[in-house]
């Protein structure tokens, strides 16, 4: 879909939907770098893509009512390394799953309940997590965060399809 090409959100309300893509993330902190390695390559095959470097509660303004949002960030379920995982925010998680963007306390999961409090959701909102495994300050991402970061770009390149900007 072309994000000029209008939607239905309301009867009689045509509102032109576009798809946000916003990595999150620390750089300096290994694995929990998957959501902005994951928004900088989409950003080197030509896809809009946004970057969060840790203040989740800041996701609100990225996003409205007309967006199709996709998040992408490093959580540890316990699964293996690299695995990927996908959640629509109506079916996310419980507590036992371990969102990586914010080390100060309130992290996606929170952030998404605010959202959905305040009434501020976008009109979708999808989460994709890789499945991370060390986050030790300074350390590499490990290569099997890399090559899931590989493949969550081409997956969503690939559904962006006229969507985003290429």
């Amino acid at each position: 879909m072309d994000p000029r090409t209008p939607s239905r959100l309301d009867a009689g309300e045509e509102t032109p939907v576009s798809l946000r893509i916003i990595g999150c993330g620390n750089m300096d902190r290994g694995d929990d770098a998957a959501g902005l390695l994951a928004a900088g390559r989409l950003i080197a095959l030509g896809v809009e893509a946004r970057e969060q470097h840790g203040e989740v509660l800041s996701l609100m303004d990225e996003w409205d009512e007309t967006c199709d949002v996709i998040l992408i960030d490093a959580v540890v379920t316990g699964a293996q390394a690299g695995q990927v995982h996908w959640w629509d925010a109506d079916l996310l998680p419980g507590k036992e799953v371990a969102f990586r963007c914010s080390t100060h306390g309130v992290g996606v999961l929170e952030a998404v309940a605010l959202a959905r409090v305040l009434n501020k959701l976008p009109r979708r909102l999808r989460i994709c997590g890789i499945e991370a495994m060390q986050f030790d300050q300074g350390v590499a991402p490990s290569a099997e965060v890399e090559a899931a970061v590989e493949a969550v770009a081409q997956q969503i390149l690939q559904e962006a399809g006229c969507r985003c900007p290429v």
